[in-house]
């Protein structure tokens, strides 16, 4: 049986700044309110969060025998978390000026699920992070970690919801699991709602991927679209920037994630003067190869 404050002790030595544990089971609830919003369209031209439901909500399907899952989250939080000047025209979102987080976390999981295995020799399972169809912030919310804020989004009580989460699905019970999160703190706030410039910030604590900029920007996302991105070149960070709680948040303390790129280095001229050489030397490890320097073009001044 593994030992819950082992495996929390041993995440906190790796880095995470939160650690939660849960029992694998299938989340009956967390389904049917996904079915209802895709049904209702809201997942725009997301058509890959259409395929492997029968595995999106139990985690049993991903790995055989798993009856664990270790949920983990950094905290993000830089210089540049709370917005911009309303007139720059080249806004990054705020986890995006770092190393791309998928490879950062994936090692950080992998790390920790090594060293579990040196202490139980028999433990098998499997690390992940936005890299298979796993409902995350669901999953979060039952390891204890925090709830689901009226934008979507993980809010947790330590740092907010600029949080980036991985999981390490076990194939071993725990002696001991945490409570889930059963309460939302959001009260009757709706900063995250009013601040949407585009109205993405839907009922169900949804969002509507066709109206949302961070997936006209980032994803293929098709739908209304937003007919001003307000400045936004790759992802937003306007539903978060605005909520009390990412007010008073502190700074990353993460090394990977404590000195983020300079984005107002990067106005309009520089990014139409730019190579794909130059491009690539500046942000090649970041998440922003996923949209490519020809389409960040054509979101300026948008």
């Amino acid at each position: 049986m593994l030992s819950a404050k082992e495996i929390k002790e041993t995440a906190a030595e790796i880095g995470f700044d939160l650690c939660g544990i849960a029992p694998c089971r299938r989340l009956e609830e967390t389904e049917r309110r996904f079915r209802d919003w895709l049904a209702a369209g809201r997942q725009a031209d997301l058509h890959y969060l259409e395929r492997n439901l029968d595995k999106r909500f139990d985690p049993r399907r991903l790995v055989e025998g798993a009856q664990s899952v270790a949920v983990c989250a950094v905290n993000y939080k830089n210089a540049f978390s709370l917005g911009y000047a309303d007139e720059w025209p080249a806004k990054i979102a705020s986890y995006a000026l770092n190393r791309d987080y998928h490879r950062t976390l994936k090692e950080m999981l992998r790390t920790l699920l090594l060293r579990l295995r040196e202490r139980y020799p028999a433990l098998q399972g499997r690390a992940f992070t936005d890299s298979a169809p796993l409902v995350e912030k669901r999953l979060a919310v039952e390891a204890g970690l925090g709830w689901i804020g009226r934008q979507s989004l993980l809010v947790t009580p330590q740092f907010g919801s600029f949080v980036l989460l991985g999981e390490v699905v076990l194939t071993e019970p725990c002696d001991r699991y945490d409570e889930p999160f059963s309460e939302s703190r959001c009260g009757s706030c709706r900063a995250c709602v009013e601040h949407c410039p585009t109205g993405a910030v839907c009922g169900e604590r949804t969002i509507d991927a066709g109206r949302c900029i961070s997936c006209h920007t980032v994803e293929n996302a098709a739908g209304v679209a937003p007919r001003s991105l307000h400045g936004w070149i790759f992802g937003c960070d306007c539903c978060q920037s605005c909520c009390p709680y990412n007010l008073r948040t502190p700074l990353a303390s993460h090394p990977a994630f404590r000195s983020p790129l300079d984005p107002l280095a990067f106005d309009c001229e520089r990014w139409l003067r730019m190579t794909e050489e130059e491009f690539d030397a500046a942000f090649g490890l970041t998440p922003l190869t996923r949209s490519g320097l020809e389409r960040i073009r054509r979101n300026l001044g948008r």
